[in-house]
Formats: structure tokens, C-alpha cells, sequence
């Protein structure tokens, strides 16, 4: 019977193969560790928060604005408009945020 502590044939011992199975093992958990990386961490996948936290600013009228303009819900004459509505309204000047 041919075990790990009587080695094989004439070389006496499991040989370099043997770093294959912590290698797989690394790959694996890697792969688990970037997996949950690219969802839970994110907001997305089965395990995300159902509501997270929104970025400062995230619902201001002048972020709204931008964010309606950029999907096309609004054309480029009606957003300078309503910026400029909202830029004396917050105080702003000549049209910047």
C-alpha cells in the first residue's frame, strides 16, 4: 500500500504537485472574496441593503436637475432655464454649482 509517509515510486516523497491543492483553495476564496466584493459591497445582489444611504447633495434641486438633463428628460434650453431659477434662488452665481 502506497501512502503519503511511504512516498511514491523512486522519488520518496508527493513531489512539487502537491502545491496545487493550496493554490486551488487561494483561487477559490479569491474568487469568493471578489465575488462579494463586486456585489454585497456595491448595493446590488440578493444580500444588498434594501435602502443605503445616499451621497450628500445626492437630492438637492440643482443634483436633480443635472441628473434629469443628463437622462434626457429635459432639453438644454429648459435646463439653463431652470438653472438659472435655481442659481438666484441657492445663491449661486452665473449658472455654476
Amino acid at each position: 500500500m502506497n501512502t503519503l509517509a511511504h512516498g511514491w515510486g523512486d522519488g520518496g516523497g508527493p513531489g512539487p504537485w502537491v502545491l496545487l491543492f493550496p493554490l486551488v483553495w487561494a483561487l477559490v476564496i479569491g474568487g469568493v472574496i471578489a465575488l462579494w466584493r463586486r456585489t454585497v459591497r456595491r448595493g446590488r445582489g440578493p444580500w444588498a441593503r434594501a435602502s443605503a444611504p445616499a451621497a450628500p447633495g445626492a437630492h438637492s434641486p440643482l443634483a436633480i436637475l443635472g441628473r434629469r438633463f443628463a437622462a434626457g428628460e429635459i432639453d438644454e434650453d429648459e435646463y439653463w432655464r431652470r438653472l438659472s431659477v435655481l442659481s438666484e434662488e441657492f445663491g449661486h452665481r452665473g449658472g455654476t454649482t
